[in-house]
């Protein structure tokens, strides 16, 4: 399908705030710490209103105000600087008033560190059956009771202000990553002018960033003609969506690259649902530098334990009685004090197995984005992706050929 190539222009209703609105200085800087000579890998420090974050960055999601088998504190001590809430559901309960009155979400949840919330649009997706979109936005019928709710990008980006978090995303049209024909081009263009909605509605542009999210499927003229849009638009970030649906690994990586091959260097770059291990460290090689998803917390409630050679299975009988830590090398609370062995008993009787893991697996996260930074400002990016997936795979045979391909095109061969 071929890319339109008209302008997407400002409804003249909005002309005025929306730029009132870009005339207000970002409460974000980027900082260039180091980039890497060979790939499109940098390590920044993004500077928001409760903290300093280092980048490249893993966001844990926290969807009701508190990530799954871990409190604040516990993340905390991680060494999180940042984590994930959901416009959605904190919309629907407990409600942005209550939120609000609490010294919005930081306070209600006792989170001192930098919060982002998303729009509410991938809702889209994964309540489809429930949702319908129109211009005017995207109607939902609620989960909890069936009452049947609008979400505009002026609501969106209100319970985002309620929520005070430090960055908020645009409402964006969102489809499927595997959906083609007109209607990703619809959505697309939507998503320009839901932009410009989100940009005029945001009533705390000093306090609260609002990143664009680029959109256009699988379609390269689509992003294209998305990119050149919305980077017209002086938005604090920009966050590349759209994908990590289901699609081919091939279409993926092609698409971040070309995403990250036209956004602004001075601003920073958000690849959105990303948390396999392999994909962060390539898609930090093609230029990203922010990454969320729930699969670390998702997949510890399975009793999956994240670790440099892939994951390890605490339930297996083959456990039951290893004495050793989930990874040797980790010093994770979870693997400074307890067993495999111990991980697997509790886990048939008891959740705090779950919490455990869960433990383990965000730290894994973390620690995994931090050397990759160090290797990045050291200069040594090429040789940890190297070590990296020697470590990961067995032999070279079982490289993900995507993955081959994606470094090749940033020159790193992979012996």
């Amino acid at each position: 399908m071929a890319a339109t190539s008209a302008c997407v222009e400002t409804p003249p209703s909005t002309d005025m705030s929306f730029k009132k609105a870009l005339a207000v200085a970002s409460p974000l800087t980027l900082h260039i710490v180091a980039e890497c000579p060979v790939t499109k890998a940098r390590a920044c420090d993004l500077k928001l209103p409760h903290c300093v974050v280092s980048t490249p960055v893993f966001m844990p999601v926290g969807t009701q105000g508190t990530m799954k088998g871990i409190t604040a504190d516990q993340l905390d001590a991680l060494g999180c600087q940042i984590c994930l809430g959901n416009t959605y559901h904190l919309g629907m309960r407990p409600g942005p008033d209550l939120i609000e009155k609490a010294n919005g979400l930081h306070g209600f949840m006792n989170w001192k560190n930098n919060l982002l919330t998303d729009s509410g649009g991938f809702q889209m997706v994964s309540l489809v059956e429930l949702s319908e979109v129109t211009e005017e936005g995207v109607t939902f019928k609620s989960p909890y009771d069936g009452k049947t709710i609008l979400l505009s990008p002026e609501k969106s980006i209100a319970i985002q202000n309620s929520l005070g978090s430090d960055i908020m995303m645009q409402l964006d049209d969102v489809v499927s990553s595997t959906v083609t024909g007109p209607r990703v081009e619809e959505a697309m263009q939507r998503s320009i002018r839901w932009l410009d909605r989100c940009i005029a509605a945001n009533s705390n542009p000093h306090k609260q960033n609002l990143f664009a999210i680029i959109q256009g499927g699988l379609n390269a003229g689509l992003r294209k003609t998305c990119l050149d849009e919305m980077t017209k638009r002086d938005v604090p970030g920009f966050a590349i969506g759209g994908l990590s649906g289901g699609e081919e690994k091939d279409d993926f990586w092609r698409m971040v690259t070309l995403s990250t091959d036209h956004l602004p260097r001075e601003k920073p770059r958000y690849l959105m649902g990303v948390g396999y291990a392999v994909d962060l460290v390539v898609c930090v090689a093609l230029g990203c530098d922010m990454f969320d998803c729930v699969f670390p917390t998702r997949t510890a409630r399975f009793g999956s334990a994240l670790v440099p050679w892939g994951s390890l299975q605490v339930k297996h009988k083959q456990y039951a009685k290893d004495f050793k830590p989930i990874d040797p090398d980790c010093r994770c609370p979870t693997c400074k004090r307890h067993s495999r062995a111990y991980l697997h008993a509790l886990f048939k009787s008891d959740t705090a197995a779950m919490h455990h893991i869960t433990i383990h697996n965000i730290a894994y996260q973390l620690n995994l984005m931090r050397s990759v930074r160090q290797s990045i400002v050291q200069g040594r990016f090429p040789d940890f992706i190297r070590a990296f997936m020697r470590r990961m795979f067995p032999s070279r045979e079982q490289y993900p050929s995507w993955a081959v391909d994606a470094l090749a095109s940033v020159n790193i061969t992979l012996e």
